[in-house]
């Protein structure tokens, strides 16, 4: 491991923190891509884990690639075009195949600049909640290269293919403000209230059953590329799951007995 990411568990929700304030978090070496799939392994095989809060160390959420690489041909920009595909495809987009794909509920912190593969990064969580000083670009354009993290499929997705082209087409940077009126973040908070918005709102999903909110974001994903019928049939199918859990009777108990529930993830 590269020791990028910190991991701390609380209450059921996991806080991952991308510790290279002085790199400003940049996401420039294989081994800090491969971590973030080793963690999403870990994150699937834990059933306690209810929700993650993806956030960065110092000024930046996460600056995206080594610009320094790019013009010393390194790393990802290193050897022939068949070289630096295969690395784009070992490497970084490991990362939204893993991330993206992750059962548990997701929630970006970002507490700064989020740009290029960092705007992307935020997008393969679910939620994003900004700081005020946060802010965002698609820049790939300004560098001459294209965004080959999964950021048009991403971005197109999360703010719709006109305002996404807009970004990409322009690599303009916006503030959190703007990011929140085309949808690209939910809330904007003070700076020095982020963490515990964030957490705030990881509380109010974490309070539901595991299993239930794991199979509600997997069926969300299935349900965006496939049809209603097939939708329904997948949901007939987690319903199933579902109702045949300690943590829905115990939901209906609650609800009937006008208590709080005690969910076990059972």
């Amino acid at each position: 491991m590269s020791n990028f990411l910190d991991y701390e568990e609380q209450d059921g929700i996991v806080t991952l923190t991308m510790n290279r304030p002085d790199e400003r978090n940049a996401l420039s070496e294989e081994p800090q891509m491969l971590e973030f799939v080793t963690v999403c392994e870990r994150l699937k095989r834990d059933t306690r884990v209810r929700v993650v809060i993806l956030t960065g160390a110092g000024s930046a959420f996460s600056a995206g690639g080594n610009i320094k690489h790019m013009r010393d041909k390194k790393s990802f920009s290193a050897g022939s075009p068949v070289q630096i595909r295969d690395a784009y495809r070992n490497g970084i987009q490991q990362i939204p195949l893993a991330l993206y794909e992750l059962d548990v509920p997701t929630i970006a912190a970002v507490n700064g600049p989020a740009i290029g593969a960092g705007m992307d990064l935020s997008c393969m969580c679910d939620v994003r909640i900004a700081s005020d000083r946060a802010k965002f670009a698609s820049s790939f354009v300004k560098l001459g290269i294209v965004p080959a993290d999964g950021g048009a499929w991403l971005l197109s997705r999360t703010i719709g293919p006109s305002k996404a082209l807009e970004m990409m087409l322009t690599g303009e940077t916006i503030d959190a403000e703007a990011a929140r009126a085309i949808g690209l973040v939910t809330k904007v908070v003070p700076h020095d209230n982020l963490m515990d918005e964030a957490m705030a709102f990881a509380r109010k999903i974490a309070a539901h059953p595991p299993l239930t909110l794991r199979l509600s974001k997997r069926l969300l994903r299935e349900s965006q590329h496939v049809s209603l019928a097939t939708s329904l049939e997948i949901a007939a199918a987690y319903q199933a799951l579902a109702h045949y859990t300690q943590d829905h009777d115990e939901a209906v108990a609650a609800f009937l007995e006008k208590r709080s529930p005690a969910f076990t993830g059972q």
